[in-house]
């Protein structure tokens, strides 16, 4: 089968009406930044900001005229507002991705919060940086809670570094029943997205920030996850697009910020909380990853990147500490080879943290719900 082309996508567009124009959206200029890279397609569709809701309808027209061309294999398309006209289209020409045209200023599209049927909590597992475990502990933090009796699911929202595959021991795509929404796979009791599930593991993620909140909205909306007491969301690290997109647009119950005990981790980690502030999510508390190391023979710990970092911080932030994750190389092992500590082996010594901080959180999640479901926050960003 012959690989699809710029030039098939573009055809396909081509017979997607835009109402207000009275043109296809390729000759309005409202494509941009198309992408076609081994199957998989990306594009942005720049409305008027006055009509960005209204326009959803022709976003989805867009994303199914495409589905239909021979050999696609996914399909990404964000709505981008813009102030002013839109510029010819990018869908046209030369063959890397297009930003917005120069002159045009971005504004942010109007936004309502993102509701998934039958999930009756979202909470976030985020870290300031990377390298400090959060991976490990949001999925083992998502066997826990099914451990304790919730039905759970988990959502790998690190679209750059897909972690949640491998560490479940999880491959293949996923199925779809109606060729519109996908099932998530499941193993050890829970179910999982991610978009690791999508692309070959070693397939770098070369797309820009509107493409990656396309990505998670449609990994949330676009996905079967059934009747769920909590969904997991194993954030990317830091405090840039996604992490926005899951504050303004998801009604997240609360958040869980991972670090480890180094003065460096927990400077990125105050940020991280401080986003959630000023986002009004709650923090439920703070995680300590990599606390100390358990020598294998002595069974003697050593603080190796500090003792207590994060537990201070905590104090200092008035928020609860949930508890330490020692270094222990089962609980990497474990990881590496796909089956989590907490599934493979409940009642260890290393599965016991998660299980104590699952207990903690179940705790602030119950005083959440009972509080009743919190809206998304409306951000204004200043220029």
């Amino acid at each position: 089968m012959a690989s699809v082309t710029r030039d098939d996508i573009a055809a396909a567009l081509s017979t997607v009406l835009d109402e207000d124009s009275g043109k296809d959206v390729v000759s309005a200029g409202l494509i941009h930044g198309l992408v076609v890279r081994e199957g998989h397609i990306g594009f942005s569709l720049e409305v008027d900001p006055a009509k960005g809701a209204a326009k959803e309808p022709l976003r989805k027209a867009c994303e199914e005229a495409v589905k239909r061309v021979a050999g696609v294999l996914s399909v990404t398309a964000v709505l981008t507002a813009h102030r002013g006209t839109p510029s010819p289209s990018a869908a046209k020409g030369h063959s890397h991705a297009h930003g917005p045209a120069e002159g045009n200023k971005p504004q942010r599209a109007p936004q309502g919060a993102m509701q998934i049927p039958g999930v009756k909590a979202i909470i976030a597992v985020a870290s300031g940086k990377g390298g400090v475990g959060k991976s490990t502990v949001a999925v083992n933090l998502a066997l826990a809670l099914s451990k304790l009796g919730r039905r759970v699911g988990l959502l790998d929202a690190d679209i750059y570094g897909p972690s949640v595959p491998r560490m479940m021991g999880l491959t293949g795509k996923p199925e779809s029943k109606d060729g519109k929404k996908l099932l998530p796979k499941e193993k050890y009791g829970i179910k999982t997205m991610s978009i690791g599930y999508l692309v070959d593991e070693d397939t770098p993620m070369i797309w820009r920030g509107p493409m990656v909140q396309s990505a998670l909205t449609q990994m949330m909306n676009d996905v079967e996850w059934g009747e769920l007491d909590v969904l997991v969301v194993d954030m990317p690290p830091g405090t840039g697009d996604a992490q926005l997109t899951m504050a303004q647009r998801v009604p997240l119950a609360g958040a869980i910020v991972v670090s480890t005990p180094q003065e460096i981790a927990l400077i990125d980690a105050r940020k991280g909380f401080a986003m959630f502030d000023k986002t009004h999510v709650p923090v439920f508390g703070i995680v300590e990853n990599m606390a100390y190391f358990v020598s294998p023979g002595s069974g003697e710990k050593s603080y190796i990147f500090g003792e207590g970092g994060a537990r201070r911080m905590a104090e200092k932030l008035g928020c609860d500490f949930l508890g330490e994750v020692p270094l222990h190389m089962t609980i990497r092992e474990k990881s590496d080879s796909g089956e989590p500590v907490v599934a493979t082996a409940p009642d260890s010594d290393e599965a016991k943290p998660f299980i104590d901080i699952a207990r903690r959180v179940g705790g602030h999640l119950d005083r959440a719900l009972g509080g009743g479901a919190r809206k998304a926050p409306s951000i204004s960003v200043e220029d």
